[in-house]
């Protein structure tokens, strides 16, 4: 058996950037989800490695690895940050159609409430 497919730390096969497979990433390199989860943020430090694998859907996926001794606090939320996000997602919930809160998410594809695309809002 030899080297798993993704083994390169040099970067020499994939465009400079260090590569592992999935579960083999060198300890003190974590991806932004694992920095998230203990408070941390990459905070502009640059990509330090990646992680790749083979998507059930065809193709290879990449997961960027960020090192933990440059990870900075993340900011804590304040009282206009929160504001604006919950306005922000407020947006994304209200239907341009009939302008009432869908209670979800509108699709993306559909740029209205179901009711609305489906032809069925009730005529107020």
């Amino acid at each position: 058996m030899g080297r798993p497919r993704f083994w390169d730390p040099a970067g020499d096969r994939h465009g400079g950037t260090p590569t592992y497979p999935w579960r083999m990433a060198p300890t003190g390199y974590l991806t932004r989800r694992q920095l998230r989860a203990r408070g941390l943020r990459p905070g502009g430090q640059p990509v330090a490695g990646q992680i790749l694998w083979r998507s059930r859907f065809g193709g290879t996926r990449p997961a960027f690895l960020y090192r933990l001794a440059l990870a900075k606090p993340v900011r804590p939320m304040t009282p206009a940050r929160a504001a604006a996000l919950a306005k922000a997602n407020a947006a994304r919930r209200t239907c341009p159609g009939c302008g009432r809160d869908a209670g979800y998410v509108l699709p993306a594809h559909l740029g209205t409430c179901l009711p609305c695309a489906d032809g069925t809002a009730l005529a107020a």
